[in-house]
């Protein structure tokens, strides 16, 4: 099996659903499908659409944040995938992506009053992946913002501090239209899963 062939299999995924997107924009119809099928919500998940808590993880309708979320995935889940071996990361990254989903669900209903606020996107369950990246790693260097080098655990738990602050502030009635919440359903994710499984997940030199 080719190397990070599951990794490679979730971005064109993602980059099929992109486009069912963009042919969407045109026709009434196909949007409400897109919205009903490739969104996740509280209200959507109270209303029995259960499969919205994995399809909205393959599902972006913006060209950046398809490609930041494809680029980092790429480059740090082909290592993961490498490490844990591919059925085993594909199911890591769907339950990753399924906390993370209900986690926004959840934050958004009873910590921002928002049961209707949908969201998309493969940030949460790429969350895990980062986390269990850098427990597994912990001394590798991440560039932050493309430019400072910072070890990777650092990096990650700096992260989880920004989306707690930024939660924090969307709580509060500001913030940016971020989903915090499925980053740190995400993060925990990886989190525990490296906690349970950590025998023979991080190599010796570590």
């Amino acid at each position: 099996m080719p190397r990070g062939i599951v990794v490679q299999l979730i971005i064109i995924l993602n980059i099929l659903v992109y486009i069912l997107w963009v042919f969407a924009g045109d026709s009434d119809s196909r949007m409400q499908f897109m919205m009903d099928h490739f969104l996740v919500s509280w209200d959507l998940l109270a209303s029995g659409h259960l499969w919205t808590l994995l399809g909205s993880v393959f599902s972006h309708n913006m060209f950046w944040h398809l490609f930041m979320n494809m680029f980092v995935l790429n480059s740090f889940g082909t290592i993961v995938e490498l490490r844990l071996g591919s059925a085993r990361f594909l199911r890591f990254y769907l339950l990753a992506g399924i906390v993370s989903s209900f986690s926004h669900s959840w934050v958004s209903a009873w910590l921002l009053h928002q049961p209707d606020l949908p969201a998309l996107g493969a940030s949460g369950a790429v969350s895990a992946v980062i986390l269990l990246f850098s427990l597994m790693y912990p001394k590798e260097k991440i560039l932050l913002l493309g430019l400072i080098p910072l070890p990777a655990m650092f990096a990650a738990f700096l992260f989880i501090g920004l989306d707690i602050w930024g939660l924090s502030a969307q709580a509060e009635g500001g913030g940016l239209p971020i989903g915090h919440g499925a980053h740190l359903g995400g993060a925990a994710t990886g989190i525990l899963y490296f906690l349970a499984f950590r025998r023979g997940l991080r190599p010796n030199r570590y």
